[in-house]
């Protein structure tokens, strides 16, 4: 990895990329720090340190701190997610907008985009107005709150804060190295690593954790980050026949060469739309106020938390329901099947055409499926460890770390084939 950044260092195209990255990341990391107005921070802090479990935990991970801060961006991408979500779901159920999507080229592809980001301006009001219910039922807010005209700030300071959010990681998908909101993903849960670590210690130094469980811990999280890189990196490969054919006095073709297709080919975006549908319930619950102990909603809060059993089952389903979704939309076996057919490509064994993409249609499951049950597997046990030995925190810990490994091999894989299609040797020559 750091083989790959000093390699792209040097070229200063790349360099220019990587610089404007950084700012981007910087800028969000300051507006992370700046408050929104009218809330009382340090009681909003004392409240959320007991709720570092819980989906309000989520929430604040996948923020950076920024969301048990309330700071401008403490909403952070989820609205952008949600809205994309959404816009997805909505381009396979409405055919307008699936030949928008298909047909349309680039000015349709442009016209999504432009529906996404209304979506998104639009739920993160909604969402800045729900935040500000939570901390007016709770008592959170400072002297002067509970006006109109305070209301009104708090909503549209969070709702601007998503939106200049997403435009922050549309800079960086545009102009610098990789997804934008998956960088400002990962910034957010490396941004915690510090604290965690000077956590950890201090509770080996006072006894509330010992050493054989933090060896333990640390096994099990150098396991998952093993794991992850096989997985990311493990592809099937279909064998590929192209027939000889004649042109004027030259022959092309008759070579083999191969199809490639990862195991999954989705990346993080599976877990991250899985959280936030998982995490919807409880997150509007949440919203409204507490229902009394030992009621029907308070146990049924207590069972879709984030470290219940039934979370994690419907996390789990989620992850692989998104990584079908995503694989279909990124990988077409009928479009596949005719560009092999075009240039006189075959599989050996079927014949062009339909046989050709049936059979990709049946591979493409059986590995989508493969790694589905992988993204699962790797975001549920964390829970399922929490759960049975009530260790606060470890449910949070599995997800930010398959985020921030998935994450940080994208950006890698992305320099890698930027330096490879400039002829400089990359990480993998």
């Amino acid at each position: 990895m750091f083989q790959v950044f000093r390699n792209a260092w040097k070229i200063d195209e790349l360099r220019k990329k990587i610089l404007f990255t950084l700012f981007i990341v910087l800028l969000y990391r300051i507006g992370n720090s700046v408050p929104v107005p009218y809330i009382d921070s340090d009681l909003l802090q004392s409240y959320f340190n007991n709720l570092q479990n819980t989906v309000w935990g989520l929430y604040n991970v996948m923020s950076g701190n920024a969301f048990s801060h309330a700071t401008i961006f403490a909403l952070s991408i989820q609205p952008y997610i949600n809205a994309s979500i959404i816009i997805q779901l909505l381009t396979i159920a409405i055919p307008a907008l699936e030949r928008l999507q298909k047909e349309g080229g680039e000015e349709g592809r442009k016209k999504i985009t432009s529906i996404t980001r209304y979506s998104t301006v639009a739920i993160g009001i909604i969402q800045g107005f729900a935040y500000y219910l939570l901390i007016k039922n709770n008592g959170l807010l400072a002297a002067g709150g509970e006006t109109v005209w305070a209301a009104i700030v708090i909503i549209l300071t969070f709702g601007a804060g998503s939106a200049l959010l997403m435009w922050l990681g549309e800079q960086i998908t545009e102009f610098g190295i990789g997804n934008g909101i998956s960088i400002i993903l990962f910034a957010s849960i490396i941004s915690r690593l510090p604290a965690a670590v000077a956590r950890m210690i201090t509770n080996v130094s006072s006894g509330a954790l010992s050493v054989l469980a933090l060896i333990g811990i640390l096994i099990g999280v150098a396991a998952i980050v093993v794991l992850i890189v096989f997985a990311s990196n493990a592809e099937r490969r279909i064998p590929v026949q192209y027939a000889k054919r004649v042109v004027g006095r030259k022959m092309y073709g008759g070579q083999s060469t191969h199809l490639p297709m990862k195991v999954n080919m989705s990346g993080v975006m599976p877990i991250i739309f899985a959280q936030s549908i998982a995490m919807l319930p409880a997150t509007i619950a949440g919203f409204l106020p507490k229902p009394a102990a030992g009621s029907f909603w308070d146990g049924f809060l207590k069972a879709i938390d984030t470290d219940s059993l039934l979370y994690m089952a419907v996390y789990f389903l989620l992850i692989i329901a998104f990584g079908y979704f995503y694989a279909t939309i990124q990988f077409n076996p009928i479009e596949v099947a005719n560009n092999l057919k075009k240039n006189g490509g075959f599989i050996p064994g079927f014949r062009a055409g339909k046989p050709t993409s049936e059979f990709i249609s049946k591979v493409l499951n059986r590995i989508t499926l493969f790694g589905s049950i992988y993204l699962g597997i790797v975001a549920a046990l964390p829970i399922a460890f929490s759960s049975v030995t009530n260790t606060a925190g470890i449910s949070l810990g599995g997800t930010s770390i398959i985020i921030a490994v998935g994450v940080a091999i994208e950006i890698v894989q992305n320099l890698e084939n930027q330096m490879l299609l400039r002829h400089y040797k990359g990480f993998l020559e």
